[in-house]
């Protein structure tokens, strides 16, 4: 399989009480750090916090109530879901935030049968006109950004590469 340039980069990220004064993921060295059992979570957080304590939890929605219960310092999810989670919240949405660096990198792009570079490159030079125009902002933001399901507060990338 080939990809196409870079459509979307997320990766995952950490949800933290703000009263636990953690502003940034370094800071989550030593603190117990919760997230769902079997996904790339555990990993990446023990590859990006080393001596953070990862605890498990068999669902998301779990680990998500374990820190409300303040059974830990963070939860760390995917970005998406940690935004949808966090407008869950309703009015205590206000006594958590999502800290803004990654714990993992995750570009996202189209896939292309192997070896069909003519259709790779229609696609790529598509994306590049899209960014070109500006027309790729707008797409992002309809689908992903602020007024979306899914809330994202920015774009933080560009369509530019398939190399990340």
């Amino acid at each position: 399989m080939d990809f196409s340039l870079t459509t979307v980069v997320t990766g995952q990220k950490a949800l933290v009480k703000v009263s636990s004064g953690i502003k940034n993921v370094p800071e989550l060295a030593g603190k117990k750090v919760l997230t769902v059992k079997g996904g790339t979570q555990e990993p990446n957080t023990k590859k990006a916090v080393p001596t953070a304590e990862v605890v498990t939890f068999e669902t998301t929605q779990q680990a998500f109530q374990a820190l409300q219960q303040g059974k830990g310092a963070a939860f760390v999810n995917d970005e998406a879901s940690l935004i949808a989670e966090h407008a869950k919240l309703g009015a205590k949405a206000k006594d958590y935030v999502i800290l803004p660096q990654n714990l993992s990198v995750e570009p996202l792009a189209f896939g292309i049968k192997k070896g069909e570079a003519s259709v790779k490159a229609v696609v790529d030079d598509t994306l590049r006109g899209l960014e070109k125009s500006g027309e790729a902002e707008k797409i992002f933001l309809k689908w992903y950004g602020p007024n979306s399901s899914l809330k994202f507060p920015s774009r933080s990338f560009k369509i530019e590469t398939d190399k990340i």
